[in-house]
């Protein structure tokens, strides 16, 4: 008899080695977004301006990118190890598994598809109808809420919040495990995080949290 029927997954820094999404591309472009990251924590800026100012990094190097680009730069992302592993386990034990991460679309949809998740959710990179960057993004994850998408993928799926597992690894997926009947905080990146979860992970391999979902 399984305990839970829904597993939300955090992206950067769980499934990927990689601390960003947006980070890993804009090492590809070789641009800096410290100065915009900053604007964002101190307050200065919100998402949707953070957004922009990323994305204008990369049509300042290349002005005719597109985001069949982007998506190609993400076949070399390096993921943590153990996704297909961890996947397939939930999958035979009846349990559903979803991203829900505040990276790019682009990113979450190849490792979906990819490793056989139930449905993703993530941030876009607005086009043009020839592919070209708009130089907007829309914001389908708010960071100071994930919340809100668990409690989506909650409804969508039939089940409550009892029965539904986060994993995260920063103070931005403390609102997952809120919603959450067991929370796990993988490789967590500060002590808040780890606080916040019933169990912590440190490992290089993610399926080390099925000790922790399937039940004997």
């Amino acid at each position: 008899m399984r305990k839970y029927d829904l597993v939300c997954f955090d992206m950067d820094g769980v499934l990927t080695k990689v601390r960003s999404s947006w980070c890993w591309i804009h090492e590809c472009f070789e641009v800096d977004n410290e100065p915009a990251y900053q604007a964002y924590c101190n307050g200065e800026i919100d998402e949707p301006e953070f957004m922009r100012r990323d994305i204008k990094l990369w049509t300042d190097k290349k002005p005719d990118v597109t985001v069949r680009d982007i998506a190609v730069m993400f076949r070399d992302m390096p993921l943590t190890e153990g996704i297909q592993e961890t996947i397939a386990c939930l999958r035979d034990n009846g349990i559903r598994s979803v991203i829900v991460s505040g990276g790019i679309d682009h990113a979450a949809k190849m490792i979906a598809e990819e490793f056989g998740f139930d449905g993703y959710i993530a941030d876009e990179i607005c086009s043009n109808p020839d592919g070209t960057l708009t130089g907007e993004g829309k914001l389908n994850v708010d960071l100071r809420d994930k919340g809100i998408n668990v409690r989506g993928f909650i409804e969508k799926f039939g089940t409550t919040a009892e029965r539904t597992v986060s994993i995260g690894n920063s103070f931005t997926d403390i609102a997952m495990f809120k919603n959450s009947g067991m929370s796990i905080a993988f490789n967590p990146t500060d002590p808040y995080t780890e606080e916040a979860a019933t169990v912590t992970v440190r490992s290089d391999n993610i399926a080390d949290v099925l000790d922790h979902i399937i039940c004997d």
